[in-house]
């Protein structure tokens, strides 16, 4: 059994895992916003506590970070800045391998094990929730790039002058299309939440108050997320949906830049906004097909990540389970 565990924006969260694949004992926890660097590590071994009789233990964290070491700088984690989260969790557990890999690149590897990628040579796997990240699997094998940071799809320009982005630049995927841009752009578009069926359920949050009935009303204390832009999307809001519209063409411009550099056989896609489904994926297809015209791209398919919410835990423990193909440091 492998420790997985999976620490994003949103949620921290962690479950061992069979040699199979095979989830078991999954536990969340919300991840505190604008907390330092030590209440983000107490949080995380407040999560990690009741585990044992596991062989190793790995770990999908947010990028940017300096790979093999594990020292992590979660552009959505701002308490986290080189912090050496790899030397952490060796210290915490002694004699046990700890890996530490961007959370995008776990997905990819999840999915490429055991998702939609299985048996694909060519593949990238995506991210699309409080930020917007990527994995590279080229030739059967994930590529990690000099830094380990390969397949940050999620700082492709899709916008030249576009929005400013958490790593500095502007018009970058993530800027244009991760959840919190999303919301943003939609309020600035007059949208305010009006329901908020299935947020606290997609969020997986231990503790979080859930939404009862098919849908309900916005209460003004509670602020609003890309779930709650989703479902209003799902109900017929036009400026929700022309939000989920705007994350899909961006979407379908990186993506038809990416399959054209590498010549992918899949895309798959995780993470919350993914869930949107035909709102989401429907303007990316267009877009990509718009884009993407050399008959090798055509080929290309883009699906939603079979995996879902398992699919970083999934991923992390492949960096030990999965032998060279995933860890070649």
């Amino acid at each position: 059994m492998i420790l997985a565990i999976d620490v994003g924006g949103t949620k921290m969260a962690a479950a061992l895992v069979a040699p199979d694949g095979a989830v078991r004992r999954t536990r969340r926890l919300a991840t505190p916003q604008e907390a330092d660097a030590e209440t983000l590590w107490k949080t995380l071994l407040t999560l990690i506590e009741p585990y044992d009789g596991f062989s190793g233990v790995g770990v999908g964290c947010g990028g940017p970070m300096d790979w093999p070491s594990g020292e992590v700088s979660p552009l959505n984690i701002p308490g986290w800045r080189a912090f050496p989260l790899g030397e952490r969790l060796a210290a915490r557990f002694p004699g046990k391998p700890v890996r530490v890999h961007n959370d995008a690149i776990c997905l990819a590897v999840a999915e490429h094990w055991k998702g939609h990628g299985r048996g694909r040579a060519n593949m990238l796997g995506m991210v699309v929730s409080t930020g917007v990240g990527g994995g590279l699997i080229l030739g059967d094998r994930l590529v990690n790039g000099g830094t380990g940071n390969a397949g940050h799809i999620g700082h492709v320009i899709v916008e030249p002058g576009g929005p400013p982005c958490g790593c500095g630049g502007h018009g970058c995927l993530e800027a244009v299309a991760r959840g919190p841009a999303l919301v943003a752009w939609a309020q600035g578009q007059g949208w305010t939440p009006s329901r908020v069926e299935g947020a606290e359920q997609a969020e997986g949050v231990e503790g979080a108050e859930r939404a009862e009935g098919a849908a309900g009303p916005y209460r003004e204390d509670r602020e609003a997320t890309g779930q709650m832009l989703a479902a209003d999307a799902r109900h017929g809001d036009p400026i929700a949906r022309a939000a989920l519209a705007r994350a899909g063409q961006a979407l379908g411009l990186a993506i038809a830049s990416a399959t054209h550099l590498c010549d992918l056989d899949v895309v798959t896609i995780g993470g919350g906004l993914a869930q949107s489904g035909a709102l989401l994926f429907e303007p990316l297809e267009r877009t990509l097909r718009e884009h993407a015209r050399m008959d090798f791209a055509r080929r290309l398919s883009v699906v939603p990540a079979l995996l879902g919410q398992e699919a970083g835990l999934v991923g992390a423990a492949a960096l030990l389970l999965g032998g060279d193909r995933y860890w070649a440091a």
